[in-house]
């Protein structure tokens, strides 16, 4: 049997509006093996952020044991489950300032002091002086996908007016960011290429049905274990058509034609939201459609009120107000750590070739500083997982002992995604050794 191009995509019409629909790599693109496409060409490895605001509890967060004999700490506890996929860096700090929330984020993004632009109240207001670090992978992977990257954000940006150091996480240069979609079903029709601003009825009107021939034709060119492999895609892709148009469960159903998983009661819908977009990142990076992405769990400085932890009031603000041991902020870090845990076990759950799609990403998962009620840059909280292509070992508690630079951790992230770069950071952040504990 001739291998199937591996940029093959179903192409059909719904409405007028032109709907494509990516396929993953099927055994017919594949090598012998499982592991390269058949004309030799390895299967794609990405690098992407997983961010979230406010810091952690230190005391909760740092595990027991060190190298790969290590017990997750209390807020690490919901890693568990992808323990092999995820690697802990403790004891590391940001070398390039110390401003309370715009250093640390400018300074793990980066590697670059802030680029201060004013003032305002008792603070300042400030931007990145240096492309963040997904805009590196994605300039690195420049031309082969069809987006160059996708930004994804879950929460709502509830912060204050200090610049877009506290509003958006993946930046091109000073004040110039890359907005994150927030809206699940704008991802949909951005990805597959369908206008749902046209009121389809995705109830009733699948991406699928405009491609309902090809699909067929395509069942009798490939073996038994593609079409079971296409049959999952297909019915990934249906399930989150219904679940877009308010049938599934874990979706509230819109209070508008754009409106996506909207407040109930003033309470955001965070955990329906961040699986849903999940699911959609995962279907994209799983059909090639890009290699570096971004997901904003929340802004630096976040207000965002995880009532789901108890909270009443904004984290940031709780941050600042509650008493030692903070427990409002540790069962929040606890809950943002479980819907890092839902992202990964989505990746690892979307099969590509011998493995999974987790198998071959390397993401820098992080936040802005170690705590919100110190502020403080030191013992920065950084967690690299996937295995990136077998670059990457997984299952690995990295302590520093000297506070060595995050940068050495970023570093490690964007080589674990095979871009080879001699470095990472600018100034008295730049970093040139990687941390070779974590690289097999």
């Amino acid at each position: 049997m001739r291998a199937m191009n591996r940029r093959t995509f179903l192409r059909g019409a719904i409405g007028g509006a032109a709907v494509a629909v990516a396929l993953p790599p099927l055994e017919a693109m594949l090598g012998v093996n499982g592991d390269a496409f058949a004309d030799g060409e390895p299967l794609p490895t990405r690098f992407g952020v997983w961010f979230w605001g406010n810091g952690v509890r230190p005391d909760q967060w740092t595990p027991t044991g060190t190298g790969s004999n290590w017990t997750p700490s209390a807020e690490l506890a919901p890693l568990a489950g992808v323990k092999p996929y995820v690697s802990v860096v403790t004891g590391c700090e940001i070398k390039s300032g110390t401003h309370p929330h715009h250093s640390g984020m400018t300074g793990i993004m980066t590697g670059a002091p802030l680029f201060q632009v004013g003032t305002v109240r008792d603070t300042i207001v400030s931007t990145f002086a240096r492309p963040s670090v997904d805009q590196l992978a994605a300039e690195a992977f420049a031309g082969q996908t069809p987006f160059r990257s996708l930004e994804l954000g879950i929460t709502h940006f509830r912060g204050t007016d200090e610049g877009t150091t506290f509003q958006h996480l993946s930046h091109n240069g000073p004040n110039n960011p890359n907005p994150a979609e927030f809206a699940a079903t704008s991802l949909y029709a951005r990805l597959f290429g369908q206008d749902l601003t046209r009121r389809v009825n995705l109830a009733r009107t699948s991406a699928l049905d405009a491609v309902s021939g090809q699909i067929q034709g395509l069942r009798l060119r490939v073996g038994g274990r593609d079409r079971q492999r296409l049959e999952q895609h297909f019915d990934s892709v249906r399930s989150l058509e219904r679940r877009l148009a308010g049938e599934g469960p874990m979706c509230a159903p819109p209070q508008a034609p754009t409106s996506n998983h909207p407040d109930i009661e003033g309470r955001e819908q965070i955990e329906a939201k961040n699986q849903v977009m999940s699911e959609l990142l995962a279907l994209a990076l799983a059909c090639d459609l890009t290699r570096a992405f971004s997901v904003q769990f929340s802004t630096a400085g976040s207000g965002v009120i995880i009532w789901q932890a108890g909270a009443r009031n904004s984290l940031h603000q709780i941050c600042h107000d509650e008493a030692l041991p903070q427990p409002t902020v540790h069962a929040a870090t606890i809950f943002t750590m479980e819907r890092l845990a839902d992202f990964l076990a989505t990746l690892r759950g979307t099969p590509e070739g011998d493995g999974n799609v987790l198998d071959r990403c390397s993401i820098l998962c992080t936040t802005e500083l170690s705590d919100g009620w110190r502020h403080s840059n030191q013992e920065f909280p950084i967690v690299i997982a996937g295995k990136g292509g077998g670059r990457l070992k997984g299952g690995i508690h990295y302590r520093s002992g000297n506070r060595e630079n995050t940068s050495k951790a970023v570093l490690t992230a964007l080589r674990g995604a095979g871009i080879e770069a001699a470095s990472f950071g600018h100034e008295s952040g730049r970093a040139t050794e990687s941390l070779g504990a974590l690289e097999a």
